[in-house]
Order: C-alpha cells, then sequence, then structure tokens
C-alpha cells in the first residue's frame, strides 16, 4: 500500500475495554501506512466501527449507526467504510450484502492485514479477513496513544472458559499471552512517556501463562517498573484468583486496592448452567479472603438478570449475594441470547418484563450499597490521581482514587499527572466531592530484579 501522509482515518470504538487497546494497535499499523487519526468524521477517508458483541443492543447501535455514516457515503464514493471487532468476526459475510456500505469487514486477529485490505477497497474491492489465530499477541507492535496519563496493555487474547452466554472464545479464539519482558518494555515506555496510570488488559487475566511466571509475577514486574505508576488490573475470573495474587497486590503499594471480580449470579444452579466453574460458596471465600489481606480494598462485579430458566428464588440469591459483598459498583445487564453460545439453546425463557424488574430491583439496591459506601469516605483523605477536567463544570478537576472511585475537586494549582490529597466532603452513588489537602506521601521501591527475580 503506498504510503500517503494526507490520509485520515476516523475510529469509533465500542463495547469493552479490550476494543480501546484494540483500537491503538489499528491506528499503529495504520500509522505506518501514512493515515493520522482524525476526530472530524467530515473529513475522513477511512472510517472504522470497532464493534462489540456481547449483547444484541451492542449490534443494533451499530446497524444504526452505519445509517447515519451512509450519507457521507453518498457524498464521497471513494471513502472506505470498515468493520472491525466482535461483531466483524461474529457476522462475517452478512455485512457485505449489496445494500451495505461496509467495504472491509476484519476480525480481531487479522488487523496487520488492514493496510492491504483499505488500499483494495479504494479500487472498488471489498475485503473479508475473520480467520482466528492460535498466536497472534500484536506483541511487537506499540500502540498509537494520542494523549492521557492512563494506558490499556493488553497482556493476552482470548478465552478459554466458555461461558455458556458469551461469544468471546468464538470472537476473539482462543486463550494466548504475551511475553512478560515485552509488557514490561511497554510499562517502561509508557513511563518513560508521563503515563501515570496502566491497566493490565485480558479477557480473564487470571489466567496469564508466559513460560513458568503467571499473573501475578507479571503484575510484580509491572510494578516495579516506576513506584509513581499505579498498577490495574481487568478481568479477572473467581476460579483463578489465587493467594499469590492477593499476596503480590499486598506487596506492592502502587498495584490499585481494587478488584473487579464478575460474580454474574448469586445462585449456584445458574451459576452450573452458566458454567461459571465456581460456587457462590467459593466465590465469597474469596472475596474474604480479599478483604482480610486488603482491608480497604474496593470490589466491582457483573451481573447479568433474567437467564434462561432463572427463578424468583434465583434472583434473590443474587441479591442476597450483593448484599453480602457490598461492592463498590457493578455493571448490570439483562440476558441477551447469542447465536453459537450454548446458553442459546436454551432458549431465552424469562419473559422481558421479569427480565426488566429483576434488573432494575437489582441496579436499585446496587446504587443505595454504592451511596451507602462512598458516604463513608466523607471526611477521609484519599490519594487522588489528577486526570484532567470536570465534564460538567471547567472550573473543577477530576481525578480517580487508588480504590477507582472518582472524585471531583477545585481546579486549584495542579497539573493533570500529579498525585494529590483531597478531603471528602460529600458523596453521591458513583462520584466523591471534596478539596486538597496538604498532605505528601509516596509508594515504597522495590528493585526491578527482586520482582522477577
Amino acid at each position: 500500500m503506498t504510503t500517503n501522509t494526507n490520509k485520515r482515518v476516523y475510529v469509533e470504538t465500542y463495547g469493552c475495554q479490550m476494543n480501546v487497546a484494540d483500537t491503538e494497535i489499528v491506528l499503529s499499523v495504520l500509522d505506518k501506512e501514512g493515515f493520522s487519526p482524525t476526530e472530524q468524521i467530515e473529513g475522513a477517508d477511512l472510517i472504522l466501527l470497532n464493534t462489540c458483541s456481547i449483547r444484541d443492543n451492542a449490534e443494533q447501535r451499530i446497524h444504526h449507526r452505519l445509517a447515519n455514516i451512509a450519507h457521507h457515503k453518498k457524498r464521497k464514493p471513494e471513502l472506505v467504510v470498515g468493520l472491525l471487532g466482535c461483531m466483524a468476526e461474529r457476522m462475517r459475510k452478512d455485512l457485505l450484502t449489496e445494500e451495505s456500505i461496509v467495504d472491509i469487514v476484519v476480525g480481531p486477529d487479522q488487523y496487520r492485514l488492514l493496510p492491504e485490505l483499505v488500499s483494495e477497497a479504494q479500487y472498488g474491492e471489498r475485503g473479508l479477513a475473520v480467520k482466528l489465530s492460535r498466536v497472534e499477541t500484536y506483541d511487537d507492535i506499540t500502540p498509537l496513544r494520542t494523549e492521557g496519563i492512563s494506558a490499556w496493555i493488553s497482556v493476552m487474547r482470548g478465552c478459554d472458559k466458555f461461558c455458556t452466554f458469551c461469544v468471546v472464545p468464538f470472537t476473539r479464539g482462543r486463550e494466548r499471552s504475551r511475553s512478560l519482558l515485552s509488557i514490561v518494555d511497554e510499562v517502561k515506555y509508557l513511563s518513560d512517556h508521563g503515563f501515570r496510570e496502566v491497566t493490565l488488559l485480558g479477557q480473564n487475566v487470571n489466567s496469564y501463562r508466559w513460560e513458568e511466571r503467571d499473573f501475578a509475577d507479571l503484575l510484580a514486574a509491572s510494578a516495579a517498573v516506576d513506584p509513581m505508576m499505579r498498577i490495574r488490573y481487568t478481568t479477572s475470573h473467581p476460579q483463578d484468583m489465587s493467594d499469590k495474587l492477593i499476596e503480590t497486590m499486598v506487596e506492592w503499594e502502587n498495584i490499585c486496592d481494587y478488584i473487579h471480580l464478575p460474580v454474574q449470579s448469586g445462585s449456584n444452579r445458574v451459576l452450573e448452567l452458566m458454567n461459571r466453574t465456581y460456587t457462590v460458596e467459593h466465590y465469597l471465600e474469596r472475596i474474604d479472603k480479599i478483604r482480610e489481606l486488603i482491608p480497604g480494598v474496593a470490589l466491582s462485579t457483573d451481573i447479568i438478570a433474567g437467564f434462561p430458566t432463572e427463578t424468583e428464588e434465583d434472583h434473590q440469591k443474587t441479591l442476597q449475594v450483593m448484599c453480602e459483598v457490598r461492592y463498590d459498583g457493578a455493571y448490570m445487564f439483562k440476558y441477551s441470547p447469542r447465536e453459537r453460545t450454548k446458553a442459546w439453546a436454551m432458549g431465552d425463557s424469562v419473559p422481558e418484563k421479569v427480565k426488566t424488574r429483576r434488573l432494575q430491583e437489582i441496579i436499585e439496591q446496587q446504587n443505595r450499597i454504592s451511596l451507602e459506601k462512598n458516604t463513608e469516605q466523607v471526611g477521609k483523605t484519599s490519594e487522588v490521581l489528577v486526570e484532567g477536567p470536570s465534564k460538567r463544570d471547567p472550573a473543577e478537576w477530576k481525578g480517580r482514587t487508588r480504590e477507582n472511585h472518582t472524585v471531583i475537586f477545585p481546579k486549584g494549582d495542579v497539573d493533570v499527572g500529579e498525585y494529590i490529597h483531597v478531603n471528602i466532603g460529600r458523596a453521591t452513588s458513583a462520584t466523591l466531592f471534596g478539596s486538597q489537602v496538604d498532605e505528601t506521601g509516596k509508594p515504597k521501591v522495590i528493585p526491578l530484579e527482586l520482582a522477577i527475580r
């Protein structure tokens, strides 16, 4: 493909953080071919939608967005429109019908082919590249990050759990991990370029394996790079939440006291149908262990309402688990049937009205708990990483605590990327509000060679 530095690419990213990380890989691949990112869709030569298939609603959003983009294609016939990611992998040729404005469809493991496919599309040839790989990790590609102080680092791809409701093993393939050394090098690069926080990312990061190293080893090695850089990770699977991993979080002060641990349901019967491979009792034991070793830890979760055959008793058990764990936050959804999954064959047996009511009860309960948990922070002082202006008021800054709480405070004399201390004055279920106080503190330093010995 001939390099043309005047070409501009506009990308919209939908769905999970993995898609955000993938977009940065895509931008890096295209940057080498002369495509520069633009936030203005009107002037773009290439429009890419990086899609999600986790729920039907996510796919419907893409179909509606393509209808909106059609007028850009009509005014500029040479414009190339591409669909990337999980929806591309799942629907494949269905997206390249005669009526469709889509020129190229590229799955998560085929982004290296984008330049060639775009070039061919410019000459009127549509392209499809959706083959899954057992080895592709994009290990040698440095993601193109345009701004910010926080970065996502994809440490592994795919998933081997095969939860019966999930399309990920079919749209992103089986698990494969990047090398520990390449990830540590990327953390060093980000530290050298002013980033203050990284999140290690995978469908199930706890199952990371490289040679003789596990995820706890990777977490320690990443934390050792820069004691002033916060380290987070997501997402975890309860079956693989080891004591070693929890103990590693305790050892390193710059590993944040926050764990996202999806429970999905509070009913063992439903968990078995979901193929979650753990029981409620095991899950609660892991929560107890986490809180024993990390007393101030913040916890969040995923919950699905209305899974096939879910009864009112199952639903009440989920509410009970929420009350017992008292999550700081949760991602809560109605069950959405997905083709190719085992749950598809179970039928969508819970009526929509019942799903909606159960989901609303889950949301209302979590909002009450979140408000109570956040109110407990009032009067306390937290270390906050300054992220930038508040969306609602440019006279205020927004930042996050180690526990992943969003904090709003007056700007004052601070810059993005600074660690400051904020005394919390009030709280809502989603946000803390406070003011900066004169207090200092630094994370402890542990040599890198000790972390990866």
